[in-house]
């Protein structure tokens, strides 16, 4: 008797529902998932300092989406809703983050005959990975941890394992199980899932990997503050405790250095990954994913993580090749991270797996001047919401009764805020009552208005105590 895999393999064959490429075989899919990394971190993107050759050769035979976004999160984990969004095709209002409630996309991809593999970084709870792929191997299931030390774990006969401490890099062995997947035979089309655990802190790699950076050769990040002008509603996080205040201009750089470095080691791994993929039988018929979780602040604005809702922390890597998709081409088609599973189930034909709010912006991949999302919202607890048209961007800080406006193709750094000027007073109502009416249609309940506004005034705990030491 056929597997139900290749039963349903044989039914999408016989009913012409497949894509005609590659001799009418269904595209296989490789997604490849940093953690933490900001959307100018590649060199073929525009970084002058970065090394990232493995990357810049994607980039350069794919299509790059410039404006591709997280939607935000309700907890300091920003990274934990990514991946329910990611993987559900739900906005951050109507995730289950730990995934029980809702199918996963690669259930989808599944049950419509694809082997589907994971190997990396599960934020989402165990029992949502045993129901979600057929193989896990070298599974990482906590939030943050040195990867020379990680606790990885399989999927044995359907269930997770007992956790085992990493003989290497935890990045190096995911590598190491994706393309020990790509060489094993007999697959049929497949999913591959590869969420590597960088450039998230600690920015930790092996002592003898040769690529280094010079903190003095680190450029600023030209939206840097040594503070940010008021509160955000989360001033005080793990993430924002990593430097001291005022920021310093040497500590960013030296952090900087660090994470650059770390990215690069990143870069490696996916060469290895994209060299046995280019040696194996798929190489042809193969859509290719790199992207990311989220940005991070890194100095930018004064904060150090990721959350706040500026371009640098909500704006993410998104490279696309393969098949059909445009090589060497950029767009500024606006989307949402969960938007790429819906437009891979539209080629791949494989239906989406609950009622989602993801966006198929396949149009996009055949055509890069195609728009794909008219608008976006973005949200951070109850403390910062935002909304972009493509052009203008307002954030609002209702907790505090703060307003930011932003051109943002005269000002992608968000230096100049433009909420206070007179000539911009009918904009910011324009764009407020959009950003209420996105929240109300994406499902968000927050306030835009409090009625007894906080103190927008902040003052560090003990600052400049770490500089001093």
């Amino acid at each position: 008797m056929l597997s139900h895999r290749f039963s349903s393999l044989l039914i999408f064959l016989l009913l012409g529902l497949l894509p005609a490429r590659a001799g009418s075989a269904p595209p296989n899919i490789l997604l490849l998932f940093a953690d933490d990394q900001r959307a100018d971190t590649i060199a073929a993107l525009g970084n002058p300092v970065i090394k990232t050759p493995h990357l810049d050769r994607l980039v350069h035979r794919g299509l790059s989406f410039n404006r591709a976004y997280l939607q935000g999160g309700q907890n300091g984990a920003t990274c934990v809703p990514s991946r329910a969004m990611l993987l559900s095709g739900r906005n951050l209002f109507h995730i289950d983050e730990k995934l029980l409630r809702d199918s996963t996309w690669p259930e989808a991809f599944g049950r419509a005959g694809y082997s589907t593999f994971v190997s990396g970084k599960w934020h989402n709870g165990e029992a949502s990975l045993e129901r979600s792929f057929q193989t896990a191997r070298s599974i990482f299931t906590g939030g943050m941890t040195n990867p020379m030390q990680a606790k990885l774990r399989h999927l044995v006969d359907g269930k997770v394992g007992p956790a085992i401490p990493s003989s290497k890099h935890a990045c190096e062995v995911f590598a190491d199980e994706a393309i020990r997947f790509l060489k094993e035979p007999g697959k049929g089309p497949f999913l591959a899932y590869v969420p590597f655990d960088a450039p998230h802190d600690p920015h930790v790699v092996p002592d003898d990997f040769p690529v280094k950076y010079e903190a003095d050769n680190i450029p600023l990040p030209q939206d840097f503050l040594p503070q940010h002008p008021w509160n955000n509603g989360e001033m005080t996080i793990r993430d924002e405790q990593l430097l001291p205040w005022p920021r310093q201009p040497e500590q960013v750089k030296a952090m900087l250095a660090e994470y650059y470095r770390y990215i690069s080691y990143l870069d490696g791994q996916i060469g290895r990954v994209l060299e046995a993929l280019e040696a194996s039988p798929y190489a042809e018929n193969t859509i290719v994913i790199f992207t990311a979780d989220s940005g991070v602040a890194r100095g930018s604005h004064g904060l150090i993580g990721k959350q706040n809702v500026y371009e640098h922390s909500l704006r993410v890597p998104l490279i696309m090749a393969g098949p059909g998709i445009p090589q060497g081409q950029r767009t500024d088609a606006l989307c949402y991270l969960f938007d790429v599973f819906p437009t891979l189930g539209k080629i791949c034909h494989v239906t989406t797996p609950n009622q989602g709010d993801g966006f198929d912006f396949s149009d996009t991949l055949t055509d890069p001047k195609k728009p794909a999302r008219g608008q976006l919202m973005f949200a951070y607890k109850d403390v910062q919401r935002a909304f972009t048209d493509g052009r203008w961007k307002l954030i609002r800080y209702p907790q505090v009764d703060k307003t930011q406006l932003f051109d943002l193709p005269s000002d992608p750094f968000e230096t100049t805020n433009l909420a206070g000027r007179p000539e911009h007073a009918s904009r910011v109502i324009q764009l407020t009552r959009q950003l209420a009416a996105e929240m109300e249609r994406g499902g968000d309940k927050a306030l835009l208005v409090v009625s007894d506004p906080k103190s927008p005034d902040w003052m560090p705990p003990n600052p400049g105590r770490e500089s001093r030491n």
